[in-house]
């Protein structure tokens, strides 16, 4: 009851259930869920203060910027559970933070459209400033060919597939390869990098939606991509549900680091991520971790290697 007691209490205002809400749809700073809720930041602080103590909310340092998010699983699930129970008839002003929030997208995708936009033909080197590439993709194709003896790539996805670079390695080998990426500019350079390669479709799309269907691909690949997204869970997520059984997702990306101007000059969302929460997305999305490589430099990068979890 002692436990309990402070969760209802903090659940006893409107306006922190609607925050509540909000963040069981995306991580948000103080002042873009000032924005939404129409409330100032130091009122809207005051709430999250109550709601941090009382185990709903936590808070995610990244640089010089703070961001909230849903607290343990085994404190929140439970209480949005009982709200969507108890939700008989859409609530107008949570309906309408929905719409708002919808604004706060927007402009994140903007921000990080305009930078691949400017960006784009130089898109190899930027990510080649960080780490040595050639010893990445080594290490890429020894832990597919390892991993993958009998299973060769198959049908493959490059998610993010930027100028096509993991396409142009792993095509080869594969039954046929399918790149996405939100930007036409990036698509433009991809199309004339892989110009004259068979079995090579480039589309337009999201990676929170991909426009591929369920189950029809064999071997998904994330590299360099993930700390650009808001909401990497769901892109993990999202890449299990085009794997076919037997399907694996390998993800390239950055180990946690305090390198903060690649977020102020180079888009960066997340400054790298910890194992631990990479592990806990994979399994959230029905995968399991069957590898993970550590490459060591000036930033460190690791490979993660996940399947689809057999039922």
């Amino acid at each position: 009851m002692m436990t309990a007691l402070p969760i209802f209490q903090a659940l006893a205002d409107q306006t922190r259930l609607r925050i509540l809400s909000l963040l069981h749809r995306m991580e948000l700073s103080v002042g873009e869920l000032a924005q939404v809720l129409g409330q100032s930041q130091p009122r809207v602080s005051r709430h999250l203060g109550i709601m941090t103590q009382a185990g709903l909310v936590a808070r995610r340092k990244e640089g010089n910027r703070v961001f909230l998010t849903l607290g343990e699983t085994r404190i929140v699930e439970p209480v949005l559970l009982a709200m969507e129970g108890w939700q008989t008839e859409p609530d107008p002003e949570m309906e309408a933070d929905r719409a708002r929030l919808e604004s706060v997208r927007s402009v994140r995708a903007t921000e990080a459209g305009d930078y691949f936009e400017t960006h784009a033909s130089e898109w190899d080197a930027i990510r080649s400033l960080h780490v040595a590439e050639q010893e990445v993709e080594s290490a890429i194709l020894t832990l597919l060919s390892r991993r993958l003896p009998d299973h060769p790539v198959g049908r493959l996805l490059d998610i993010g597939t930027g100028t096509g670079r993991m396409i142009e390695l792993l095509g080869p080998s594969a039954v046929s390869s399918v790149g996405v990426d939100r930007s036409p500019a990036m698509l433009r350079l991809a199309r004339s990098k892989l110009d004259g390669m068979p079995r090579v479709e480039l589309r337009q799309g999201d990676l929170y939606a991909l426009p591929v269907p369920a189950g029809s691909m064999d071997t998904a690949i994330m590299h360099q991509v993930l700390h650009y997204a808001q909401h990497p869970g769901a892109a993990i997520t999202e890449a299990a549900r085009v794997l076919a059984p037997g399907g694996v997702l390998l993800v390239v990306d950055f180990a946690t680091h305090d390198r903060r101007e690649l977020r102020e000059k180079d888009a960066h969302a997340w400054l790298g991520f910890p194992d631990e929460r990479m592990r806990f997305w994979f399994a959230a999305a029905g995968l399991e971790v069957v590898e993970v490589v550590t490459l060591e430099d000036r930033l460190t990068v690791r490979l993660w290697l996940a399947r689809v979890r057999e039922e």
